[in-house]
């Protein structure tokens, strides 16, 4: 049996939640492999889907989800449906209210837009916690570390000439960015190693690389292709196969020396835990808003804590920062600079490091330019 809160004596409820569809414009259009392979369009704007929650006690907590090119009005509409169901509830109880909210959408599933839906309120949900105890979210959920090693995408797109990829990786590492990931996965196999090849001559051989294929590769193409990279000591080759093809990445890292990571495109945490379980690949790559929020990925990175596995969640560097330095053996943060302009706060980076926050919760406020960017609104319950 359920018992909301207010049935058994607690004085705090959730109140008020408000819902904002917003489209964060990117300074530049970028373009991975799905854009020259024509799967894709190139990439000009985030969708983000931010939530607030406030408690009859006056405590509140911000979180957002996001999507790229298509799905932001369709996690918009979910998340519509599934927030006043948290009006009345008790915040602490943020599991609970996780398959709630799952088994209100049961009939679409525990995935995709409905998970990525949740996402938002579930992040919401953590970050209120965590600044109602006064406490980073990284130091609320139990902390290794106050500085988690980071790396650049955001400079690597293959829109931009090579001289540019490598005068942004000089920038980067200018400003104190550990390591460097290119995007590859051309159609013309040749085009990418030479990319690389003049990457890794101006980087030296001490700085960390890594490559992102972005799931342009078949079985044969990967597996030759690795072999090609072997040499060039990188830290891992991303996403070389089809996201769900788990025998595939299990083959491949089984191999090659070079590790193989993935599962930034995954989104539910039974699909990464399948990739976990089985150890298919040697670097898990899980996004916590595309999964379902905070909640299912702990799930995930508890399991991949146990095998021992490196973990570098994708993108959201806002968020899993935190959850990157919960995590006990070798991870890392991706620094992406697109989302700073939707908050106030920087996250500091310096000697290849990055800086967890020593504010409440995920340490951040929403900037007002995101007034300018919000597409569609929505408020239920009353503010204490």
């Amino acid at each position: 049996m359920t018992i909301r809160a207010s049935e058994h004596g607690s004085k705090e409820q959730i109140s008020w939640i408000r819902l904002r569809s917003v489209s964060l414009p990117l300074r530049a259009a970028v373009s991975d492999a799905k854009v020259l392979t024509g799967r894709q369009k190139p990439l000009d704007s985030v969708q983000l889907l931010l939530a607030d929650i406030e408690t009859s006690q006056g405590h509140a907590g911000i979180g957002f989800s996001y999507s790229l090119r298509a799905g932001g009005p369709a996690q918009y509409a979910h998340a519509q449906e599934i927030a006043p169901l948290l009006i009345g509830e008790d915040p602490n109880d943020i599991a609970r209210l996780w398959g709630k909210m799952a088994w209100a959408g049961a009939s679409v599933g525990r995935c995709g837009v409905a998970a990525q839906a949740i996402a938002a309120l579930d992040t919401a949900l953590w970050d209120l916690k965590a600044r109602r105890a006064g406490l980073p979210l990284s130091k609320l959920l139990g902390a290794h570390r106050n500085a988690v090693p980071c790396y650049n995408t955001s400079g690597g797109y293959l829109q931009a000439p090579i001289e540019e990829v490598i005068e942004k990786a000089s920038q980067s590492r200018e400003r104190g960015i550990g390591g460097i990931k290119m995007k590859i996965g051309q159609p013309d196999r040749q085009a990418d190693l030479r990319r690389i090849t003049a990457l890794r001559k101006q980087l030296g051989d001490q700085v960390p690389l890594m490559v992102d294929v972005n799931q342009q590769w078949d079985r044969i193409t990967a597996l030759r292709m690795g072999r090609e990279l072997e040499h060039f000591a990188l830290e891992w080759i991303e996403e070389p196969l089809d996201a769900h093809d788990i025998t595939g990445h299990a083959a491949l890292a089984a191999q090659l020396d070079t590790p193989i990571g993935t599962g930034e495109m995954l989104t539910s945490a039974s699909e990464a835990l399948a990739y976990v379980d089985t150890g298919a690949v040697d670097v898990i790559m899980h996004d916590a808003p595309r999964l379902g929020g905070i909640t299912p990925f702990l799930k995930v990175a508890n399991a991949a804590e146990q095998r021992g596995m490196i973990m570098a969640p994708h993108f959201i560097m806002e968020i899993h920062l935190h959850l990157a330095a919960t995590y006990e053996h070798q991870t890392w943060v991706e620094h992406f600079e697109w989302l700073e302009p939707v908050f106030n706060e920087r996250l500091e980076i310096r000697d290849g490091m990055m800086i967890v926050p020593d504010r409440p919760g995920l340490g951040l406020s929403l900037h007002e330019r995101v007034d300018g960017w919000t597409l569609a609104q929505t408020e239920v319950g009353k503010r204490a």
